[in-house]
């Protein structure tokens, strides 16, 4: 052994070699995985060893709990195993009795195991149908950018009609919908011309190179010129459809005599939001639906990934799913229901027929971008007088006369307690941007239940928007009683012509 002196000496030396040699290594990524992993083995097995000792203890020992009470199973098991001894007599005899039934013991058991994971198997996984492409059967019109928009037509004709309502669809819809589960005596009995249509891109419809909401507005304003609509009409909004009906109210207020919206969707990115409405927005949601909605906000063409392996997969499936949707016990029921689900399925078929994900992207984004105005523009109040002479001189001309802007017709909302996909916080907001709005709270309603398939539903809706149903208009064809200048004949056949009339 050397002095203390030459072993710190040797010590040093061995310090500077080590870091030397190891200095870059222990800087570099690699050598810290190894590290880590060799530190994970070292704790693997120190953590087995403890396991060993544990079952030593209470195993190994004559006196310890496990050895106890086994003992006292021992004598039971001994009686029933002799009882069933005979069954040896079957088992081959060379064979072990009790290595043979352990080996039969363990391959029944698998096969139980097998049997039970193929049988839920089949009746987890139902059979996927497949998505149906149907012949073309839609009215066009030609818009003057030279598209086309398909449309559908209920109720009464367009020289009966006492009220017109148009009805843009929402995201994964088309003209099919309507108002679903509508009846035809009910149209008849208001005196209604129901119009739908699909939105560009979707159904039978051409798309738009670059639509937005103010496009929307304007092909629907062409859309009920062309097809009869010359006084005002109704735009009727449900869900994302509402996004068209608000935007009808801004852009095109002149054609319209009202609106009456169902859990309309509006922007949750509004910055005139509350941090409490926003909250209850986005706490209805789920983690996918809040995720998807960020997509369309920063990512919008990441969507078609998602939209590819859902509705665009060419096989159906359930709008809880591909939607991400949360929904309450009764819209649960209500999607279950076999008219429901017939009803969905032909309208996503007729939604989706193109096969194009741009029209289902566009939609998306809307929801989430900035729409050109904001709700409070509807808000019906007085023009604000500007300053200088010649406004000076146009409130002198008006001779008092007040100016307003906004929306002056009426405006319905009718909103479901139990909604989790338009949560209430939404219209909440809407209500407090525009209270001129008349709300229409619905106790233990979901966002499906009030508007889809319910008689009575429809007949308090329409009450409520036109009063007491009064049935189409009459057509009365006047006759100019006067006689008719000429000679004998031709007034005996004027004559015969208005009796005929009247």
């Amino acid at each position: 052994m050397g002095t203390s002196e030459d072993q710190s000496a040797r010590f040093v030396n061995s310090a500077a070699w080590s870091n030397g040699h190891h200095g870059s290594e222990t800087e570099s990524f690699g050598y810290q995985v190894r590290e880590f992993v060799k530190g994970v083995m070292e704790m693997s097995v120190e953590f087995a060893k403890g396991c060993r000792d544990i079952v030593r203890q209470s195993l190994g020992k004559e006196d310890s709990f496990m050895r106890k009470n086994l003992g006292k199973l021992k004598g039971p098991c001994e009686k029933v195993c002799g009882k069933l001894r005979f069954f040896n007599e079957y088992l081959p005899e060379d064979k072990d009795p009790l290595h043979a039934w352990s080996v039969i013991c363990f391959v029944l058991v698998l096969a139980f195991a097998v049997l039970s994971v193929n049988t839920e198997g089949e009746n987890s996984i139902p059979l996927e149908k497949k998505l149906s492409i149907h012949p073309l059967s839609a009215d066009r019109i030609l818009l003057p950018d030279g598209r086309y928009i398909a449309y559908r037509e209920e109720g009464v004709a367009a020289d009966r009609a006492r009220y017109s309502i148009i009805v843009p669809h929402n995201f994964l819809s088309s003209r099919l919908a309507g108002i679903p589960g509508l009846k035809a005596s009910l149209l008849e009995e208001f005196g209604i011309r129901l119009l739908t249509y699909d939105l560009p891109g979707f159904g039978e419809s051409d798309p738009h190179p670059s639509r937005n909401l103010e496009s929307s507005a304007l092909d629907m304003s062409f859309f009920a010129s062309s097809v009869g609509v010359n006084d005002k009409f109704w735009v009727l909004g449900y869900s994302s459809g509402g996004l068209h009906a608000w935007a009808a109210l801004k852009y095109i207020p002149d054609r319209l005599a009202g609106a009456a919206m169902f859990a309309p969707m509006v922007n949750p990115y509004d910055s005139m939001m509350t941090k409490g409405e926003m909250y209850g927005i986005w706490e209805k949601w789920t983690r996918k639906r809040k995720f998807m909605y960020f997509l369309a906000r920063r990512f919008p063409r990441s969507l078609v990934y998602f939209y590819r392996r859902t509705f665009l997969s060419g096989k159906h499936g359930k709008i809880d799913k591909w939607l991400s949707l949360s929904l309450g016990k009764r819209d649960r029921a209500l999607i279950e229901d076999p008219i429901y689900e017939e009803f969905w399925q032909r309208d996503v078929e007729e939604s989706v027929r193109q096969g194009n994900a741009k029209p289902f992207l566009e939609e998306a984004v809307l929801q989430v971008s900035n729409w050109g105005f904001r709700l409070a523009d509807l808000k019906l109040q007085k023009k604000q007088q500007g300053k200088g002479i010649v406004s000076l001189l146009k409130s002198f001309l008006s001779r008092g006369q007040d100016e307003y802007t906004g929306f002056l017709g009426p405006i319905h909302i009718w909103q479901g307690m139990d909604d989790r996909v338009v949560p209430p916080s939404m219209t909440d907001f809407v209500h407090r941007v525009l209270p001129g709005a008349a709300m229409h709270k619905l106790p233990y309603e979901g966002h499906f239940t009030y508007f889809y398939f319910c008689d009575e539903c429809h007949r308090q809706i329409f009450t409520t928007l036109f009063g007491t149903p009064q049935g189409p208009l009459n057509i009365a064809v006047e006759v100019d009683p006067s006689p008719v200048e000429g000679d004998g004949e031709e007034q005996e056949e004027g004559t015969f012509c208005n009796a005929t009339l009247n």
